[in-house]
């Protein structure tokens, strides 16, 4: 019987702790696309002068709302928590949409960011009430924006436009956006999330590699 025990304990666990582990990685390995075909950014303005597009970017969406300096404080975690982390990763960006004329309100926001980061991978852009609204709405999410079309909350838009979050967040159902006002909720989820997705497009890109080598 002892004998029978050692074996069990040698083989049969790390056997067992295998399965479990790659269980588990092939479960998390991708983060969910959500049910949502995200609107294009056709003619939305960017203030740096260049044309705006999800397509070819991981993306973080934000909407700052009619008074962007309002939203300094959320902005400062974002900095803090995801942008500062991963800023320098390809093909990863930032855009938060304001209501056009609020110009003046959006440079004043990025003056104050820029003393703490370099802001070339955030980009600013400006449309119209009903094009920022038709662009939320294309999320299909159960978040709304506030009067001054504004959320405290983003959202990670992936190469080919498509929403990512988690099909079930404890037990709590879809998260489609992260809230910046919570400092955990950076921490514990949406950290996690976007580097599940950026090694999601690494282990992608090396396949690539590896198979243009054949």
């Amino acid at each position: 019987m002892k004998k029978f025990f050692v074996i069990i304990v040698l083989f049969a666990l790390p056997l067992v702790a295998y399965l479990f582990f790659a269980s588990g990685v092939n479960n998390f390995a991708r983060l969910p696309i959500l049910d949502a075909e995200v609107a294009s950014l056709d003619g939305f303005r960017s203030l740096d002068g260049n044309t705006p597009a999800f397509e070819g970017n991981i993306t973080i969406l934000s909407f700052p709302g009619k008074d962007p300096v309002d939203y300094e404080t959320n902005a400062y975690h974002l900095v803090e928590k995801i942008y500062e982390p991963y800023s320098e990763f390809k093909d990863f960006y930032f855009i938060s949409v304001v209501p056009e004329g609020n110009e003046k309100e959006i440079e004043v926001l990025k003056q104050e960011l820029s003393t703490i980061a370099d802001l070339k991978k955030w980009k600013f852009v400006t449309a119209s009430e009903e094009e920022i609204k038709t662009l939320f709405s294309s999320l299909d999410s159960n978040l709304e924006l506030d009067s001054d079309l504004s959320t405290p909350h983003v959202f990670i838009i992936d190469k080919d436009a498509k929403l990512r979050g988690r099909q079930d967040d404890e037990g709590a159902g879809k998260l489609f956006g992260y809230d910046t006002g919570s400092i955990a909720v950076l921490n514990n989820k949406m950290n996690d999330d976007v580097k599940v997705i950026l090694a999601e497009y690494r282990l992608e890109l090396k396949k690539y590699n590896q198979s243009r080598k054949k």
